[in-house]
C-alpha cells in the first residue's frame, strides 16, 4: 500500500455515481433505441397487438380490465373473457411474437447497458488516464491500484466489465425482467438483494469503502488533488527509497 492513502471523500464518490449513472441511462436508452431499429422489434410489437385485438374482436370483450370490472361481470362476459385468453394463449403466432419480444428486449437491454460500460467506463477512463469516469472528473477523483500504480487497460476492464456490469448491473437486471415476464420469483429476489446486501456491507466494513468492482480489480478511488499515483513499480519503489534517504539524512544530524 502507498504511504498516504488519499481517499475521495464519500460525498465526492456518490456525486460522482449519480453523474455517471445518467450518463449511463441516457446512452444505454439510446443504444436500446438503435438495437430496436436494427432488430424490426416493432414488427413483432405489431404483430403481438394484431393478435391481441383479433380476439378482443372475436369474443367482445376487452382483456385490459380492472379486477374490479371482473367483478362486475356477467357470467356470459366472463366465459367470453376466459375463452379470449385460451384462445389467445393457444395462438401460434402470439405466442412466436411474445417469445421473440423477450428474447429481443433481453437482448437490447443485456447489449445497450455492455456498450454504455464500455464507452464511459472503460474507454473514457483510459482516454482521461487515472480512471477518471466523466462524473469522476468532474469531482477531481480518480482510481489507481492499491499498490499506487496506475490503473492500466486489464485492470479497467476487470473493474468494468466483470465487476461493475456483469456482477453488479447485470445479475440483478435479469433478475427483474425474469420477475417481471414471469420466469422466477423469490429465488431472484433473493440473488438481486444477496448482491446489494454485499455491496453496502463492503462498503461500511471496508478501510477503502470498496465496493465489489474494486476487489475484483484491487483497485481505490481517491482524490486526486493530494495523491500521488505512479506509472510502474520501479517509480514507486524509487519514491520510497528516495523517501527513506531523506528521513536517514535528516536523522544522522
Amino acid at each position: 500500500m502507498i504511504y498516504d492513502l488519499q481517499r475521495a471523500s464519500m460525498l465526492k464518490r456518490v456525486s460522482a455515481w449519480l453523474l455517471d449513472t445518467i450518463l449511463l441511462c441516457i446512452v444505454a436508452t439510446m443504444m436500446a433505441w438503435m438495437l430496436s431499429l436494427a432488430l424490426n422489434y416493432d414488427s413483432y410489437q405489431q404483430q403481438f397487438d394484431a393478435r391481441y385485438t383479433h380476439y378482443e374482436t372475436v369474443y367482445g370483450v376487452s382483456r385490459n380490465v380492472t379486477q374490479a370490472e371482473v367483478d362486475a361481470m356477467s357470467p356470459e362476459q366472463l366465459a367470453n373473457l376466459q375463452a379470449a385468453s385460451d384462445a389467445f394463449a393457444a395462438d401460434p403466432e402470439a405466442i412466436y411474437a411474445w417469445n421473440m419480444m423477450i428474447y429481443m428486449i433481453i437482448t437490447m437491454v443485456s447489449i445497450s447497458i455492455l456498450l454504455s460500460y464500455l464507452l464511459l467506463e472503460f474507454f473514457v477512463p483510459l482516454i482521461f488516464s487515472n480512471g477518471q469516469t466523466v462524473g469522476k472528473k468532474v469531482f477531481g477523483i480518480g482510481v489507481m491500484r492499491q499498490s499506487g500504480i496506475r490503473v492500466n487497460g486489464v485492470c479497467m476492464f476487470i473493474r468494468t466489465v466483470l465487476g461493475k456490469f456483469a456482477i453488479e448491473t447485470m445479475i440483478p437486471v435479469m433478475m427483474l425482467m425474469m420477475l417481471f415476464f414471469g420466469a422466477i420469483g423469490l429465488p431472484g429476489l433473493l440473488i438481486g438483494g444477496g448482491i446489494i446486501l454485499v455491496q453496502f456491507l463492503l462498503l461500511i466494513s471496508t478501510k477503502e469503502h470498496s465496493l465489489i468492482h474494486d476487489k475484483l480489480a484491487n483497485t481505490v478511488t481517491v482524490d486526486l488533488a493530494s495523491q500521488m499515483i505512479f506509472d510502474t513499480e520501479e517509480y514507486l519503489i524509487a519514491y520510497k527509497q528516495k523517501i527513506a534517504a531523506e528521513k536517514a539524512a535528516q536523522q544522522s544530524y
